[in-house]
C-alpha cells in the first residue's frame, strides 16, 4: 500500500508539470489552429534560465530561499515570454495564411534554432543546479512510510496556483474573453474590433509563461539538466495536451495528471522500463474511444 500511495504522489507532481507545459500546445492550437513544436524546446531554455538566475541572486548575496524563488520566477518568466513572443512573430506570423506543412516545418526548424543555440551558448555537458530545500514529510502507512519532499509540495502548490490564475485570467479578465472570441471565430472577432495579432501573441507569451513556471519548479527539483530536455518533456505534454482534449485548458491539466500518474504507477508496480510504451498505450486506448480526447469538443465540419 506505502508503494502505491508513493507513486501516486510521484504522479501527482509529475503530472502537474505535464500539466503546465501542456497548456502552452492547447492554448496556441485553440487559438490559431496549430501545434507550437518549438514549445518544448522553450520549457528547456527556462532550465537554463534558472540556473542563471539563481547564479546571479547568489552573485549579489540574496541568500533567502523564498525571495531565491521569487527572483528565479520573475527572472525566468519574464525571459522566457519574450522568446514565445518572438517564436509567434518569426515563425508564425509570416506563415499564418500559409499552409499548415509550411507552419510545421517552420516551428521544427524554431525548435532545432533553440536546441542548437543554447548548445553552443551554454555547452553541450549536463548541468545542474545546487539542492535549495532539503526535508520531507513523512506518513507511516504500516510497516511503511510515504515522503513527500518540501520541493514536491512546492511543486503541486505554485503548479495548481498558476492553473487557477490562468483559469481566472481566461474566465473573467478583458483578456481572457478576448481569447475566448478569438478561438471561436478570428474573422469575427477581428470585424468587432478585437486586435487578433495582439491576442494570438499575448497567448504565445502565457503558454511559455507556464512552460517557465514547470522549468522553473523541475530544474530545482531534479537540479539537472542539458540542451534535448525540451524535446523528451515536449512529446510527454503535447501527449498530455492530446489525451485531455487539444485546445481544452482543464483537458490539459487532466491529460498531464494522467499520464504522470500512468506513468508512475507501471514505473513502481511493473518496470520503469516499460513506463513510456504503457503512458503511450492509454492514451491511443483513449483516442480510440474518445477521438477528441476527455474534454476535447468534436471537430465539426463547416459546410
Amino acid at each position: 500500500m506505502d508503494i502505491v500511495l508513493q507513486q501516486l504522489v510521484n504522479g501527482l507532481t509529475l503530472g502537474s508539470v505535464y500539466g503546465l507545459i501542456a497548456i502552452g500546445y492547447t492554448m496556441v492550437y485553440g487559438i490559431i489552429g496549430m501545434i507550437n513544436f518549438a514549445h518544448g524546446d522553450v520549457y528547456m531554455v527556462s532550465a537554463y534560465l534558472t540556473a542563471i538566475s539563481i547564479a546571479l541572486l547568489t552573485f549579489f548575496g540574496v541568500q533567502s530561499f523564498p525571495f531565491i524563488i521569487f527572483g528565479a520566477l520573475v527572472f525566468t518568466i519574464v525571459i522566457t515570454g519574450a522568446y514565445g513572443w518572438v517564436i509567434e512573430r518569426v515563425a508564425y506570423r509570416p506563415l499564418r495564411n500559409s499552409s499548415r506543412l509550411s507552419v510545421l516545418i517552420s516551428a521544427i526548424g524554431m525548435s532545432l534554432i533553440l536546441q542548437n543555440y543554447v548548445q553552443l551558448s551554454q555547452g553541450p555537458n549536463q548541468q545542474g543546479v545546487p539542492t535549495l530545500l532539503s526535508g520531507a514529510f513523512r506518513f507511516y502507512v504500516g510497516d511503511g512510510f510515504v515522503q513527500i519532499t518540501y520541493m514536491k509540495v512546492m511543486i503541486l502548490l505554485i503548479a495548481f496556483t498558476g492553473m487557477a490564475v490562468l483559469t481566472y485570467i481566461i474566465q473573467k479578465t478583458k483578456l481572457g474573453r478576448m481569447c475566448r472570441a478569438t478561438q471561436q471565430d478570428r474573422k469575427m472577432a477581428s470585424i468587432l474590433g478585437i486586435d487578433t495579432d495582439k491576442v494570438i501573441s499575448s497567448v504565445f507569451v502565457i503558454g511559455s509563461a507556464m512552460a517557465a513556471l514547470a522549468g522553473v519548479l523541475v530544474t530545482l527539483d531534479y537540479g539537472a539538466f542539458d540542451f534535448y530536455i525540451g524535446f523528451i518533456m515536449g512529446i510527454k505534454a503535447f501527449t498530455a495536451a492530446v489525451l485531455g482534449g487539444i485546445g481544452s485548458l482543464p483537458g490539459a491539466m487532466l491529460g498531464g495528471i494522467i499520464l504522470g500518474l500512468s506513468e508512475s504507477l507501471f514505473a513502481g508496480l511493473v518496470s520503469s522500463d516499460y513506463k513510456d510504451v504503457f503512458s503511450f498505450s492509454l492514451l491511443v486506448l483513449i483516442l480510440i474511444i474518445r477521438p477528441s480526447g476527455l474534454l476535447g469538443k468534436p471537430a465539426v465540419e463547416k459546410v
